[in-house]
């Protein structure tokens, strides 16, 4: 506690034991694009093209046979009351399980916009201290980010939403809540999660879901795609989960290397600008080998990657992919 004298030339200052814990809970500041993001969800679900008749589990509609139809689906009651054979159709299922892995290894703790950093620190005295800052903080803060706001929308769609993180350990888990207890169990549960200077182990992670999900689902892994981390340790595994689930891999993109591919002011700023190109290109064709092996890739600046990743979550629901 600090107080300062009438002239504020002077304070006085003391240090007061308070047995008492503070838990401080994610920002959320990504919860002004939910609105907008249920109101297409609420557009999808009022159209009927979007519900892709094929091979699924929910009942659509009943229709006349033709040759070339299962046997199986026949409804043997309603070929009785109308006299003609008549089939069963059916379209993929509209409510699915979510499962969101945040990794929290070495990659996660990276600083997002260390530049703007540096610029604060380098600020005269005296200046705002409450002017907002494009410092992102870290990669694990801009995934935390983007999991509240897909688990907030994959919920208002009817799905199960499950979350992890983890590591080389098990660190936070919420499942099994839904509703109003969705978002207060997401936050207080990802309040406590700090990145680990560990390298992820996938195969376990890839074990941890396997474990916990038997059926299709979405499984969206938010992570890096530093090229090195990603050849050796998310792509030798990535198989085991897309040949089961759809896979997407989330990342979030460095504020300054769109800013150092821009800087010509110097010679030593070329050199930075072909670095952060020759970057750029790595990450490009490790996103590339990833959709190979059928992940959908999102990687995005800080600010962008909850709704571009929410913009994906709806693009494959209204595609009959989930």
């Amino acid at each position: 506690v600090r107080s300062f004298g009438p002239l504020r030339v002077a304070a006085r200052q003391a240090s007061i034991p308070v047995p008492a814990r503070l838990r401080v809970l994610p920002e959320f500041a990504s919860r002004r694009h939910l609105p907008s993001r249920l109101a297409r969800l609420r557009e999808m679900d009022g159209r009927a093209a979007v519900q892709v008749r094929g091979e699924g589990t929910e009942f659509d509609s009943l229709r006349e046979y033709v040759v070339g139809d299962d046997v199986r689906s026949i409804d043997w009651r309603a070929t009785a009351r109308r006299g003609d054979v008549v089939v069963r159709t059916w379209r993929p299922e509209r409510d699915r399980r979510v499962v969101i892995v945040l990794d929290t290894g070495r990659t996660s703790a990276a600083r997002i916009g260390t530049a703007a950093a540096a610029d604060t620190e380098r600020a005269p005295e005296g200046a705002d201290d409450d002017a907002p800052s494009s410092l992102g903080g870290t990669r694990l803060e801009a995934g935390i980010e983007a999991a509240l706001l897909l688990g907030a929308l994959a919920d208002r769609a009817g799905d199960r939403v499950q979350v992890l993180a983890y590591d080389r350990a098990l660190r936070a888990r919420v499942a099994g809540a839904s509703g109003p207890r969705l978002l207060p169990a997401l936050a207080e549960s990802l309040s406590t999660v700090e990145p680990a200077l560990l390298e992820t182990d996938w195969p376990g992670l890839v074990g941890q879901v396997r474990q916990r999900v038997a059926q299709r689902s979405l499984v969206v892994l938010l992570t890096s795609l530093d090229p090195a981390a990603v050849e050796t340790g998310l792509l030798p595994v990535i198989d085991r989960l897309s040949g089961t689930h759809q896979v997407v891999v989330a990342a979030v993109a460095d504020v300054d290397a769109a800013r150092l591919r821009a800087d010509r002011s110097s010679a030593a700023a070329v050199y930075d600008a072909a670095a952060a190109a020759r970057a750029d290109l790595e990450r490009a064709a490790v996103s590339t080998v990833l959709r190979q092996h059928g992940a959908e890739v999102v990687e995005a600046l800080p600010d962008d990657l909850a709704p571009r990743l929410a913009d994906t979550y709806l693009a494959l629901k209204a595609a009959g992919r989930l």
